[in-house]
């Protein structure tokens, strides 16, 4: 009988520090590794623009998915424009083509549109979201990407005793692992201009094949990416042709847009 306790006994031990060690030590080794196999990316962070200069090259003013904004250059190939979605009045997709080889894609989001897809994929209710990507992420887009795009692995707790401090920098690290385009590896960069905030993901100067801008403000977002893969200007694409078109940037009003379909 004494030696059968002292089986028990050891068992129970035993059982502990199984469960210890899965309580506490593996989200402390997980942490490690996935800092260890991040992407580039994800130890980039936003720095301010150097340059903030603006083309003055001649080009267009046009007006899609509710905003107005102006580019340096006039070659819009407009037999190529397409609008989404197709079977809807209210577009909130454009993709423009121009005779040079560039090609924009202008999308707009409605306000807290990360929230609510976090919310239907993952049934994360906003407490959670807020809980994982900081105060104010599920009522603020600029808020979340702010959030994702300023984490590191450098900023991990890898020795915390708290398992939801190790889930919540492993969610953060996975999504900076993912959002970002493959060209914010050559840099991403803060982006204000009146109400909008935001973030440009590349440098022209490294000749990238694609560049992102993404820019919020409280009535909702709007996201153009620069397709230039095929893009057949020697000089590339240059950050005061970028700035031209954020710095222009406009919402349409309400009155106005009720009587376009753009």
């Amino acid at each position: 009988m004494k030696r059968l306790r002292s089986i028990l006994a050891t068992i129970i031990v035993t059982l502990g520090v199984i469960l210890a060690c899965i309580y506490w030590v593996a989200p402390i080794a997980l942490s490690f590794y996935a800092a260890r196999k991040v992407p580039t990316v994800a130890r980039i962070i936003p720095t301010d623009l150097k340059d903030h200069s603006v083309s003055r090259a001649s080009g267009m003013k046009l007006s899609y998915v509710g905003y107005d904004f102006e580019v340096p250059w006039n070659d819009l190939d407009e037999s190529k424009t397409q609008l989404f979605p197709k079977d809807k009045p209210n577009k909130t997709m454009a993709i423009l083509a121009f005779q040079s080889g560039l090609r924009l894609m202008v999308t707009y989001s409605k306000p807290r549109s990360f929230a609510d897809q976090f919310g239907r994929d993952f049934k994360m209710p906003p407490q959670s979201f807020d809980a994982v990507f900081g105060p104010g992420a599920a009522s603020s887009d600029y808020v979340f990407e702010k959030s994702v795009l300023e984490f590191t692995p450098d900023k991990m707790h890898y020795w915390s005793l708290s398992p939801a401090v190790h889930y919540r920098e492993q969610t953060r690290l996975m999504i900076k692992s993912i959002m970002p385009v493959k060209a914010a590896e050559s840099g991403i960069f803060n982006l204000q201009t009146g109400d909008y905030k935001g973030f440009q993901q590349g440098d022209p100067r490294m000749r990238p094949p694609m560049l992102n801008v993404e820019l919020f403000a409280n009535d909702g977002g709007i996201g153009i990416f620069f397709a230039l893969d095929k893009y057949r200007n020697p000089a590339g694409l240059s950050q005061p042709e970028v700035n031209r078109i954020v710095q222009s940037l406009r919402r349409v009003p309400a009155a106005e847009l009720a009587s376009s379909t753009r």
